[in-house]
């Protein structure tokens, strides 16, 4: 639904909701006591370039009492590569208010590497057409492992998108993968299924 929801012009105000809902929620683990934990937000392309996403993201902060520094803004590779003047202004802004950023679905086309050096981003999401067939495919292999050698040596974090099975989460911890997203830890989950995750999470450490 979201690319019904940008071309209808719904997204600025759908993208505004989530984000009002995802400091909302955050802060209400927080005043429970859970445990401290970033939370990543999808943004639209869309939604980067035609809405104050900076001014946005100031508001959601200051009326839920979430910190910036728990938010995590994820920004796809093609947002930054389109208009890159603007969208470095825009991160920017982002980072004056302190949250940290995140480049999406990494590997996915653009050759041009210097946003990497110009906008600075805390982590780069390694698209998941490179996961899904990292165990048995040499080349997404390479893919990976230069994507994850290029990050840290910029200081960033390297997140896996779309790990399904034990045996891929093992590759990806041996070429220095940090961090992994899918199914194989859980599906979507609500606030109070995902609060119970924590819970569990918490009684294990």
């Amino acid at each position: 639904f979201i690319p019904v929801a940008e071309t209808s012009g719904v997204i600025g105000p759908l993208g505004e909701w989530v984000l009002r809902e995802v400091c909302r929620q955050g802060q209400q683990w927080r005043e429970a006591g859970l445990p401290p934990l970033t939370l990543a937000l999808n943004v639209s392309p869309r939604q980067f370039h035609l809405t104050d996403l900076a001014g946005c993201t100031a508001a959601a902060l200051k009326a839920s009492g979430f910190p910036a520094a728990l938010l995590e803004l994820e920004i796809t590779e093609s947002a930054l590569a389109e208009r890159t003047e603007e969208a470095r202004q825009v991160l920017v802004r982002l980072r004056e208010l302190g949250v940290r950023i995140a480049v999406d679905d990494f590997g996915t086309g653009y050759s041009n590497l210097g946003y990497l050096t110009r906008f600075k981003v805390e982590t780069l999401k390694i698209d998941r057409s490179f996961i899904s067939r990292l165990t048995h495919n040499s080349h997404d292999e390479a893919v990976v492992r230069a994507i994850t050698q290029m990050a840290h040596g910029l200081n960033m974090l390297i997140v896996a998108e779309g790990i399904e099975d034990e045996s891929t989460l093992e590759r990806l911890r041996l070429l220095g993968c940090d961090k992994g997203q899918g199914y194989f830890w859980a599906g979507g989950l609500s606030p109070d299924e995902f609060n119970q995750c924590l819970l569990e999470t918490a009684g294990d450490e």
